[in-house]
């Protein structure tokens, strides 16, 4: 007797051929495979359900470490926030696209373990009648933002490679970062950080940037999207049209930027037409106002003129395109949760990232195609785009991964040097006029390290005065280590000063500070009229200097992980130069529209 095959079967062999054959004949990697046949998606696309369809497009948090036994309270918190208790219930009750990890919901214990939650995903996603794998993503941008810790390998974030400047570094730590992820089953990464950082109060971008020069950001921007294709997976640029010149934080409000069309289009948009030539997969939305690109009050995520006219027709830009996350309140001040995600897809948008309540956004999103405010045709649109997109990089062909391929790619030892090696690159020397550094390699200093220890991303180390000093410890140079927090009372400046006596030098780490930070600025001018020389090192925003008088030496490193601290050690001993020059301006404190030091400087040992 002869029997029709499932529909599970016809889609599962159109999905398989979705990518040609020749290209797997040959061994070319996914990411480098010929362009999927739109014809064989759009095939895949007519047999799906209309809630299949609408549970391609959001891409969601879940708690816990494995994707049908998470602990007790991560079960808790997803029949408290979703409705079910584990991944593979979310993913089987609406049919997602995508999920997302955090280190928040413990989805990133360690290696083997995300390995695992992404195979247990993966098989959660093909059980229930679909052949369609997932997109799994995070945002490993590195520095100030990533939700890997060690043993993975971790560079530093965006000012500190816009500090170094070499495309060819930038490009090199994509590559690493996306074979770990890659390892791990992670196929989308929320990075590269497009945006040009020009204001030095942004709240929220900072040293998440590469900096406040478009044509530099852009160059990085292209290397990290050509990196992280060459580990063959998705990367995005974010956050169009672009969030660098903002005083107010979208997480909580919702910034509006000034800048003219003609402002867009030469401070904001390099960075992005870069990337859209470079072949970027996704870009990500921002939840910010650009009255001038759209005066509608809409926040660009929700803009039919900034998506569509915009990043579609004006730039040419025909991937996919994925919100912020829609619990964020810039996106959540004008409509409800039920309206954000439909306007969202109305605006241009194909991915709906973390909404709060997934419930009422899901359907949300399948009242509006039953009703006819959102054709089906428009949702097959982002459909063919996403399904592409998982094509492209091979999750049809094999969405799984082994223990096996996760111990020769994550924390291996090629790529921690070439972190280390990028990493001494980054550091940059401002000031050093009494040439208290480098240290001298043969006679030992005794040596006090205090500041502030900003908590690191979770299992990216620290805290920062202790790493720092161990570090300069095992240089050559003992280091006592005395954390003084971000804003030091009279009591922890008294123990400061107490800790100082006897010492050959001082070195104090600084964070963000502003005229605000009165504690820190108090401690160093105390530090400073010891008479014992004082090493300053910002370790977030370069800026501080500029507050700070008196300092024997100052340095900006970008940022207080691990390796960041290992290689201010290293410069300040002598054993690595410091190379990096300034990718932002630092503005002067008593006349800010005055600079202090302007883009491009950076001291070098003689």
């Amino acid at each position: 007797m002869h029997h029709q095959p499932s529909r599970r079967t016809v889609l599962a062999t159109a999905a398989a051929t979705a990518v040609t054959a020749s290209a797997f004949a040959a061994g070319v990697p996914a990411a480098q495979a010929a362009a999927p046949d739109r014809r064989l998606i759009r095939a895949i696309i007519a047999r799906m359900s209309r809630a299949e369809k609408v549970g391609q497009l959001f891409v969601m948090r879940v708690y816990g470490h494995s994707a049908t036994a998470p602990d007790a309270a991560d079960a808790a918190s997803n029949q408290a926030e979703m409705g079910v208790s584990n991944a593979a219930e979310l993913i089987a009750k609406y049919h997602l696209g995508g999920i997302i990890y955090f280190s928040w919901a413990h989805n990133t214990r360690d290696p083997h373990q995300i390995a695992d939650l992404s195979n247990g995903i993966q098989r959660a996603a093909l059980a229930h009648g679909s052949p369609i794998p997932l997109l799994i993503s995070t945002d490993q941008e590195q520095g100030a933002v990533a939700r890997i810790g060690s043993p993975a390998t971790l560079f530093p974030g965006g000012m500190a490679l816009g500090a170094d400047g070499d495309p060819h570094d930038a490009r090199a730590a994509a590559r690493v970062v996306g074979t770990e992820l890659g390892a791990m089953g992670v196929n989308q990464n929320f990075s590269p950080v497009a945006d040009v950082n020009i204001n030095p109060a942004n709240p929220v971008i900072g040293v998440r940037s590469f900096g406040a020069d478009p044509q530099a950001v852009a160059a990085l921007t292209a290397a990290q999207v050509r990196g992280f294709q060459e580990a063959g997976i998705a990367s995005t640029a974010k956050h169009f049209p672009g969030h660098g010149d903002t005083g107010t934080d979208s997480h909580f409000e919702l910034p509006i930027i000034t800048h003219s069309p003609a402002e867009w289009r030469r401070i904001d948009a390099p960075p992005f037409r870069a990337a859209i030539a470079a072949g970027i997969d996704s870009i990500m939305t921002a939840h910010i106002l650009v009255p001038a690109l759209d005066d509608s009050g809409d926040p660009a995520t929700l803009s039919h003129p900034i998506l569509t006219g915009i990043l579609r027709e004006e730039l040419g830009y025909d991937g996919v395109v994925i919100t912020d996350a829609l619990g964020m309140a810039g996106v959540r001040q004008k409509y409800g949760d039920d309206r954000v995600p439909v306007l969202a897809l109305k605006a241009g948008a194909d991915q709906l990232l973390n909404p709060p309540l997934l419930d009422v956004a899901w359907h949300a999103v399948l009242d509006a195609v039953t009703s006819g405010e959102i054709t089906e045709q428009r949702i097959d649109e982002s459909l063919v785009r996403i399904l592409e997109l998982k094509a492209r990089k091979g999750l049809f062909r094999n969405p799984y991964v082994t223990h096996q391929g996760v111990n020769r790619a994550v924390g291996v030892r090629s790529h921690l040097a070439t972190a280390d090696r990028i990493t001494d690159r980054t550091v940059t020397l401002l000031s050093n006029p009494s040439r208290f550094l480098p240290l001298p390699r043969r006679a030992h200093r005794n040596l006090l390290v205090v500041g502030a220890d900003p908590a690191a991303p979770s299992g990216t180390g620290g805290p920062p005065t202790s790493v720092l000093a161990k570090a300069l410890t095992d240089l050559g140079h003992p280091a006592q280590a005395l954390p003084t927090g971000t804003a030091p009372d009279r009591a922890v400046i008294d123990q400061a000063l107490a800790a100082a006596h006897g010492k050959d030098g001082i070195v104090v780490g600084t964070y963000n500070v502003t005229e605000a930070s009165t504690g820190q600025i108090a401690l160093v001018e105390a530090l400073v009229a010891t008479g014992v020389p004082v090493v300053q090192v910002a370790v977030r925003n370069p800026y501080d200097i500029a507050w700070l008088s008196g300092v024997a030496a100052g340095l900006a490193v970008y940022g207080w992980t691990d390796v960041s601290m290992r290689a201010v050690a290293r410069v300040i001993a002598g054993r690595a130069a410091p190379t990096g020059r300034l990718p932002v301006a630092v503005p002067r404190a008593d006349d800010p529209g005055q600079v202090l030091y302007p883009i491009g400087h950076g001291l070098k040992y003689r």
